[in-house]
């Protein structure tokens, strides 16, 4: 499998894995990172639970939310990129697809989020949104905000909402 696809799909799972801490796929995330870290040791895939609810614990009681966020995601990117780098290719072809339906379980059950975003200004009839817009049929799915940013209208016609907007 290509380098760069490998990579790509590390990156996910880092991602996924910050997405879920603290929402309702945690549960559900947890065995499946233990199914796909174990590869038939219990052990090693208890170990991994014990490294997921360290994550979930540093990303509850973090100040800087954004920046722990980005590393968590950094630390776990890497612990997929070595695990996928480990397996022989019939290994490798099982765990990228267990890394791809768990990027599918993550992304179906924590629905649209936005944290630590800046601040918006809308002005001159616009519109200005900090967190999660959905528009259309997007509206499936939980949607969460987290210290989203001021949202500030400027003008006659103008908007501006700091959470989640569904239009």
């Amino acid at each position: 499998m290509l380098v760069e696809a490998l990579t790509g799909l590390a990156l996910a799972g880092g991602s996924a894995v910050v997405r879920a801490a603290g929402t309702d796929a945690w549960n559900g995330l947890q065995r499946r990172m233990g199914d796909l870290f174990a590869r038939g040791d219990a052990a090693r895939g208890a170990a991994e639970i014990e490294r997921l609810d360290h994550t979930a614990q540093v990303l509850s009681s973090a100040g800087d939310i954004a920046t722990e966020r980005l590393r968590q995601e950094g630390l776990w990117q890497g612990r997929f990129e070595t695990l996928l780098e480990s397996l022989d290719a019939p290994g490798q072809e099982r765990a990228v697809q267990q890394l791809q339906e768990l990027l599918s379980f993550v992304a179906a059950s924590t629905g649209d989020v936005a944290i630590g975003t800046g601040k918006a200004t809308a002005r001159e009839g616009g519109s200005a949104v900090t967190g999660v817009k959905r528009t259309g049929d997007s509206h499936s799915g939980p949607a969460t905000a987290v210290n989203t940013g001021d949202a500030e209208a400027a003008g006659t016609g103008s908007s501006a909402v700091s959470g989640v907007v569904n239009e």
